[in-house]
């Protein structure tokens, strides 16, 4: 109600606006009891419909935006000495360095996934051509269609881009430049030019893995991020626990410990065959 009020105010002020102009230029031999119950005529009076139909549109779409705005999610690592790890709708996983921020939709658009990035991450993106999965940093725009890479985005280093497996294309907004990015390669922006090289730090890529974070994450999703990180052993769970949700930091442990940390926390049992760890009530 107080929006609706709003916006007839605003609609209002520039009615008058309008009108005032309008007559001083000539166009107006009358003026209409009310805008919204009067018919309008000949002359100046089309460009102030035009004029009234526009702000309305305005209004109306950064009420849009804003109702858009509040659908997004922000997941934001605020500490330092761990990796923030959160699952995506889409399966696709992303690890926040320090000090760094992720924005996305609860749902992403069926033929377009859009995430926005400020500071580093490290990206595990599920594989999916029909819908590439584009970030946006304040410099660039990146498209992947399935791959695995670190971005550095902080605003206190150049943006670097280094891609471990797959493929990525980079675009510099400001000049419209783009690179396709591989495997071992590095992109980085200097001399606001796009660079590709060799990738100096491999290492790079485990780092993000050595100390991570689960905040309020489902189950399920946290036991497939430690079984991409550990190929040998799998841990595994009930279909009935799957989106039980808990919040833990795992310090280079091995699955079987993590295991041990998970039951304690949520009050499980563990079965172990065949390098298979299985996590019950």
């Amino acid at each position: 109600m107080i929006e609706t009020e709003r916006n007839k105010k605003k609609t209002d002020q520039a009615w008058n606006a309008l009108y005032q102009r309008l007559e001083e230029e000539g166009l107006l031999s009358g003026r209409p009891a009310s805008p919204y119950r009067s018919i309008l005529w000949k002359g100046g009076m089309a460009a102030a419909v035009a004029l009234l139909c526009l702000l309305v549109s305005v209004v109306y779409l950064n009420r849009t935006e804003r109702e858009a705005d509040r659908n997004l999610l922000t997941r934001q690592n605020s500490e330092t000495t761990t990796t923030l790890v959160t699952t995506l709708e889409d399966g696709s996983v992303v690890y926040l360095a320090g000090n760094t921020s992720l924005q996305y939709p609860q749902h992403f658009s069926s033929d377009r996934r859009e995430v926005s990035l400020q500071g580093n991450a490290l990206f595990d993106v599920a594989g999916n051509r029909a819908r590439p999965f584009v970030i946006e940093t304040e410099d660039t725009r990146i498209e992947v269609l399935g791959t695995a890479f670190n971005v550095k985005s902080n605003g206190s280093s150049p943006f670097e881009l280094s891609v471990q497996r797959g493929e990525v294309k980079v675009t510099l907004k400001k000049s419209g430049q783009d690179i396709h990015v591989k495997a071992g390669e590095t992109v980085t922006l200097l001399s606001r030019k796009l660079q590709l090289s060799a990738t100096p730090d491999p290492g790079q890529f485990a780092r993000y893995t050595e100390r991570i974070r689960f905040k309020d994450e489902m189950l399920g999703n946290i036991l497939r991020v430690i079984n991409s990180q550990n190929p040998g052993i799998r841990l595994e769970t009930t279909p009935e626990l799957q989106n039980r949700t808990l919040t833990v930091t795992f310090s280079n442990d091995t699955p079987e410990d993590m295991a041990e940390l998970i039951c304690l926390a949520l009050n499980l049992k563990k079965t172990e065959k065949n390098n298979t760890i299985t996590l019950s009530e």
